[in-house]
């Protein structure tokens, strides 16, 4: 299924091809959306819910995880604009109750070189596995809608020592972002949801964007995520699409649609939402992978390509876009999770064949 919004009658069976060998691969379904020089083109592939015959939506909400991140970032940047946060203050200056390192500042946050522990556990050179809120097998499982309040994510995350000196060295921590979206609330003194509602989705009509807090709720229309597991010996499948996504927290809870995230991502790109030097804040890109405030720089053989791409149980979320806005590709797909994220690979493939097609020309 295609469609084509923008009269041009452009028809692309080379993406059309990529999503639906990516559903045999082995994800459940595929939602894609791609705005270039050619127009609008939508397509899907697989099946909206396991066992069923219908296609998945083409504007079905999806959980986008760690494509949260650019909005918070985003969010953190437009009060900075307004004068409210100070990129490069101490974050101890705005959240004295955890006693952080003065060292670290709003822009270690949002690019990962705060050297906080990861509340969701951290990996160490050596190989040692420190785990951190369960995120995993029957235990997430069974646990499922249980709340966790971010201040107790951020007091597990300074339980642990450092990684290293603020500043010293770069690692993903999605602590740094529970701590990035507590720090809009508090200059505010506004929940996060009315700040991204005020800042960003009103400004942009994006109706299709939730910030859902503790809520394990999904807006309709939306496809179905899955999670297996093993049960005293016995392996389990269960349905996930509603789920508490609380022990993330602002590092990857929030819900979208390609289209609003399309919309969101080529007026960021744009430069439509942030004043031009905090945009440029945003793409200028530490040296260890490449990972500005909150969004990642990625050298193509099209040239510079901005994403960032996210993924919780089930689900996950692509969000591309040429340093203009100009060529945007966003898409939402949902599969069958499990502890030993065995869809990792083929998530990896999706992600290289796409950037291929769509901004290095590269078709088949």
């Amino acid at each position: 299924m295609s469609t084509n919004l923008s009269g041009q009658g452009q028809d692309r069976p080379e993406l059309q091809k990529a999503i639906e060998e990516l559903a045999e691969a082995g994800f459940v379904g595929i939602q894609l959306r791609v705005n270039d020089e050619q127009g609008e083109w939508v397509g899907s592939a697989g099946v909206r819910e396991l066992g069923q015959n219908a296609k998945p939506l083409t504007n079905g909400h999806f959980r986008i995880g760690s494509s949260t991140k650019n909005f918070v970032a985003t969010s953190v940047l437009l009060l900075v604009a307004e004068g409210r946060i100070g990129l490069d203050a101490p974050a101890d200056d705005y959240l004295p109750e955890f006693g952080l390192d003065r060292r670290i500042t709003v822009r270690m946050l949002l690019q990962h070189t705060s050297g906080i522990f990861n509340h969701t556990g951290e990996l160490y050179e050596d190989g040692t596995i420190v785990l951190g809120v369960p995120w995993q097998g029957k235990e997430w499982v069974d646990n499922r809608f249980k709340t966790y309040l971010p201040e107790e994510l951020v007091r597990l995350s300074l339980s642990k020592p450092a990684r290293f000196a603020p500043g010293a060295g770069w690692s993903y921590a999605n602590t740094n972002y529970v701590l990035a979206r507590l720090v809009v609330e508090k200059v505010t003194g506004r929940p996060f949801v009315e700040e991204l509602q005020r800042l960003i989705l009103g400004p942009l009509g994006m109706t299709g964007t939730v910030a859902p807090g503790p809520s394990p709720e999904i807006p309709e229309p939306h496809n179905h995520g899955y999670y297996r597991y093993e049960d005293v010996g016995q392996e389990r499948t269960v349905d996930v699409t509603r789920q508490n996504p609380s022990w993330v927290g602002a590092g990857g809870d929030m819900i979208s649609t390609t289209r609003d995230l399309h919309t969101y991502f080529s007026a960021v790109m744009g430069g439509k939402l942030l004043p031009a030097e905090l945009l440029a804040e945003m793409r200028t890109p530490e040296a260890t992978v490449g990972y500005g405030l909150g969004v990642f720089a990625q050298e193509t053989e099209g040239g510079t390509v901005f994403h960032h791409n996210g993924a919780t149980m089930g689900s996950a979320a692509l969000m591309y876009s040429t340093p203009d806005g100009s060529k945007t590709l966003t898409a939402g797909l949902t599969w069958v999770d499990d502890a030993d994220l065995s869809i990792a690979p083929a998530f990896q493939t999706a992600q290289q064949r796409f950037v291929d097609a769509v901004f290095c020309g590269k078709l088949g």
